[in-house]
């Protein structure tokens, strides 16, 4: 994230004005919602931001898309949780802003979990982020928020800059229904059966993915999907932001043929077409009792599928019910 130019000076001011106008916040408590039991009091009392954890939404690419209330809890904050120290540190050193850092991530969370909620049942003001966005999106962090609940600790959110919601905004795919699918398996086999499982979905799909795995996963998902129209997007809110749409097929076919791109990479799929209807018990059991007379297990399961595009282990689990009520 590039500095932005006289950025120190025009914080400042704007830190100092949000100060002012602080007793504006607190008048309006409607504008505060807390994630626990305690949602009568504000996140304000007194002047004072009140003990607890604010989930913070910051920037996705450009360092300028970050919320003045954000500010005010990451310079009050006690401490910073975080997924890498190394990340959050620049992005607060752009503002001026020193606080402690804890790593908070999928690998460390059962460790580290106890000890941040421990701090909150101390009375501590707790700013939980991630690496660029909205936290708790693709990690660890609604583990603390549970932890909140049961121990009735306060906790806010901080609305802000989200990957999944610029890049639906810029798809030009429908946005009145979506699904958040996240990550696609690493292996070749449950990367198919996990797309199957979206497939009659009736909504936009997002998936995210990662340069390295994104020709292999849009093989899959042209595989699954068929021609749907789709759209890439990447490098968000930077200098070179990129939203490449077209068919499935013909997204598969560019990313084949160029060279690994940059960045952290949202997919997002049209709904099902006209076409694509979900196959009813009966003519599924219908199908496979016809394949099953002349073809082995598997063959059939292949047959079927291909033919009603359902996902093979939905199809495997009739067909293995109909061979056990023939034995029957």
């Amino acid at each position: 994230m590039g500095k932005p130019k006289n950025n120190q000076r025009q914080i400042s001011k704007l830190l100092k004005r949000s100060s002012k106008h602080l007793k504006l916040f607190q008048d309006n408590n409607t504008c505060e919602s807390s994630l626990t039991d305690n949602s009568s009091k504000p996140a304000y009392e007194n002047n004072k931001i009140r003990p607890g954890l604010y989930i913070v939404a910051t920037p996705i690419g450009n360092a300028r898309d970050i919320t003045l209330r954000a500010l005010d809890i990451l310079q009050s904050a006690d401490v910073v949780v975080c997924e890498d120290t190394r990340v959050t540190s620049k992005l607060l050193a752009i503002y001026n802003i020193t606080r402690p850092l804890i790593s908070y991530h999928e690998h460390n969370s059962t460790f580290a979990g106890p000890k941040i909620i421990k701090r909150l049942k101390l009375g501590e003001i707790v700013a939980l982020v991630s690496d660029a966005g909205t936290p708790l999106i693709s990690d660890p962090g609604f583990r603390l928020v549970q932890s909140c609940a049961k121990e009735k600790i306060y906790a806010t959110h901080i609305p802000g800059a989200s990957s999944i919601l610029t890049s639906l905004v810029l798809a030009g795919l429908p946005t009145d229904k979506f699904f958040f699918a996240g990550y696609p398996p690493n292996k070749a086999g449950k990367r198919s059966n996990f797309f199957e499982h979206f497939k009659f979905i009736p909504a936009t799909l997002i998936f995210l993915e990662s340069p390295k795995r994104l020709a292999r996963s849009l093989v899959d998902m042209a595989r699954v999907f068929g021609p749907r129209e789709a759209a890439l997007a990447r490098e968000l809110t930077k200098k070179f932001e990129e939203i490449r749409k077209g068919s499935l097929i013909d997204l598969r076919n560019y990313y084949l043929e160029t060279s690994v791109p940059k960045g952290e990479i949202t997919i997002l799929v049209s709904p099902p077409l006209a076409n694509e209807t979900e196959p009813t018990r009966e003519e599924m059991e219908h199908l496979l009792n016809k394949a099953l007379d002349s073809s082995t297990l598997k063959d059939a399961v292949s047959e079927v599928t291909l033919a009603t595009g359902a996902p093979k282990r939905v199809v495997y689990t009739h067909a293995i019910k109909l061979i056990s009520q023939k034995k029957e």
